[in-house]
Parts: C-alpha cells; sequence; structure tokens
C-alpha cells in the first residue's frame, strides 16, 4: 500500500528516533512518503494532497489537533486515517485501544492494516469543521485556550498545565455569574440556560493520567452524538459532577445540574453574548452560534481491534 506518515516534530512524544523507527517499520511491507507539518492546518492540506493523488493510508504521528486536521483532509474519501500518538494526552488513539508509545502503537496498526481491519466511522461536525472525538463550548473551551497560550509547557507538564488552567479559569477568566448560551434541539426542546457543553462522538472526554474521564459511554463512532451541558458552576455543584466523570459516570445523566442527551443527528448554539469553542483540543475563538451534526460513514479508519 502507499502510506504517507503525516509528523508534527513538535509534538510532545515525536523525538527523532521514534520517527526513525516508525518510518522503517511502515517501509517494511509498504511504499512510505514522510511529510513533516510547518504550521497550524498544514496537515489538512497534506492529508487532502495525499487523498487526490491515491495513497491508500495517512498515518499521523502528532497529537490530537494534527489528527484532526488530517482528518478533516480524508472525509469523504477513499484514503484510511491510521493514527499514531505523539501527542501529551492522545484521546483519541487511546479511545482506539491504542496504547500511549508511538512504537508500540505503530506495531499494531500494522496488524490491523494486514488483517485489513478499515472501515468507515462517523464524525461530528461543527460548522462545517470536522471532529473525531468532541467539542467543547464554554467553560471547557476557555480551559484549552489558556492551555495553548502555554504551549511550551505541554511537553514538560501536561496534566499539570490542565489542571492548572482548570483552577485559574474557573477563578479568573470565565464568566459564572449568568448562563452563556442556549442549545435548541430537532425535536422542539431547548436548555436555556447552559454555562458548558461538551459534545462527544466518542467516549472517554480525556484521560487523566491512566484513567479515563467517562461522561457519556453512550457515544461510538457507530451512533450520533452525545452531548452533556452543565447548567450551574457553582462549586458545590459542579465538583460532584466531575468527580462522578472519574469514579461514577452513570450518575451524571441523573444530576439536576446536567442535561444529558444521545443519539443526536443535529443541534444550535446560540449565545447570549459571544461564547468560546474547541474542537479536539483546539482552540478555535469566540463565536455567537454554532451548528453541530452526526455525519455517518464520513471517515475510513484503520481500527486496532485486539491485535
Amino acid at each position: 500500500m502507499r502510506v504517507l506518515l503525516i509528523a508534527n516534530p513538535t509534538a510532545s512524544s515525536v523525538t527523532p528516533r521514534a520517527r526513525v523507527i516508525i518510518e522503517q517499520a511502515l517501509a517494511e511491507d509498504h511504499d512510505v512518503t514522510v511529510a513533516e507539518t510547518r504550521r497550524r492546518g498544514h496537515a489538512t492540506r497534506l492529508a487532502q494532497s495525499a487523498a487526490n493523488s491515491g495513497v491508500d493510508i495517512v498515518a499521523v504521528l502528532g497529537g490530537d489537533g494534527t489528527l484532526n486536521e488530517a482528518a478533516n483532509g480524508l472525509a469523504g474519501t477513499d484514503t484510511a486515517l491510521a493514527c499514531l500518538p505523539g501527542g501529551s494526552t492522545n484521546v483519541f488513539a487511546r479511545t482506539l485501544g491504542l496504547p500511549d508509545e508511538p512504537v508500540e502503537a505503530t506495531a499494531i496498526t500494522l496488524d490491523a492494516i494486514a488483517a485489513g481491519r478499515i472501515r468507515r466511522v462517523g464524525l461530528g461536525s461543527v460548522n462545517r469543521r470536522y471532529f473525531l472525538f468532541h467539542t467543547g463550548i464554554g467553560f471547557d473551551a476557555s480551559v484549552v485556550e489558556q492551555v495553548e497560550r502555554r504551549g511550551d509547557l505541554k511537553r514538560y507538564a501536561n496534566h499539570a498545565l490542565f489542571a492548572w488552567a482548570a483552577v485559574t479559569t474557573f477563578l479568573r477568566h470565565y464568566d459564572r455569574s449568568k448562563p452563556r448560551f442556549a442549545i435548541n434541539f430537532t425535536d422542539g426542546t431547548s436548555v436555556t440556560d447552559a454555562y458548558f457543553t461538551i459534545c462527544l462522538n466518542t467516549n472517554p472526554y480525556t484521560f487523566v493520567g491512566s484513567r479515563p474521564f467517562d461522561i457519556a459511554p453512550e457515544a461510538t463512532l457507530d451512533r450520533g452524538l452525545a452531548t452533556v451541558t452543565v447548567r450551574s458552576l457553582k462549586l458545590r455543584r459542579f465538583l460532584p459532577v466531575l468527580a462522578w466523570g472519574l469514579f461514577s459516570p452513570a450518575r451524571i445523566r441523573t444530576s439536576n445540574v446536567v442535561d444529558y442527551r444521545t443519539d443526536l443527528t443535529e443541534f444550535e448554539v446560540v449565545g447570549h453574548a459571544p461564547f468560546p469553542y474547541q474542537v479536539d483540543g483546539d482552540f478555535l475563538g469566540t463565536v455567537r452560534s454554532l451548528r453541530l451534526r452526526h455525519e455517518p460513514e464520513k471517515l475510513l479508519l484503520v481500527e486496532p481491534g485486539t491485535a
């Protein structure tokens, strides 16, 4: 098969040695070309070009942001995406069952390719941008914004940096005095008092060390989208929701401060004022409205299976 290996040289776990080992492993049975990303959005253009030239598989060695860009370049094409974790958290690759170590993950991915474990899966889309695992709206996006402002620290203090960003955002960088937006669903119902929402195409939402942060177990690549909307950021009501995500996710859907929905095909978010959002861990700015959709069978994906 023809394979393009897209490598993000600035990603947390991408080292020159690992890249050479991975390239050699891929080249044992496949015709491999290597390209490095050099700026934001570059992986999308590299993936689009690969699909247009008939490349069979685009393997991405990088973090979730690079993976998202490549997926946006491959959506709707006959070129498959393979995930090789190279970032600090690697949510999507770990959701697929891959280990966090990129060389080990490459061996498993090669076994999946040899076994033909490639199939079409669904994506989410938000204002025509595809997402693999989630879109965060409101508080969650403000946390990501604070992390990105200190992106040089992610390689060395990933989870500590996110924890620090979450605390400082809660205390200083997000207006918790009133709801920020409303969500209008196609069944005619609405949530008018939302402080933040996570829209999920897969579960878990993220990982805290080795522990998955489960908030929507029903979210899978074969079903519609799920939403978890928090309707209060008062500390005494919000902290239990965080704890349940780590230790008792089933309790989230019964909380009186959470609106929980699954199997959604489409919905709209309308701000009471401009609000922030992020896609697969990349902060995309502030908007006044968003339209989210489930896009079934949109992406060819190499799945590791049980190899």
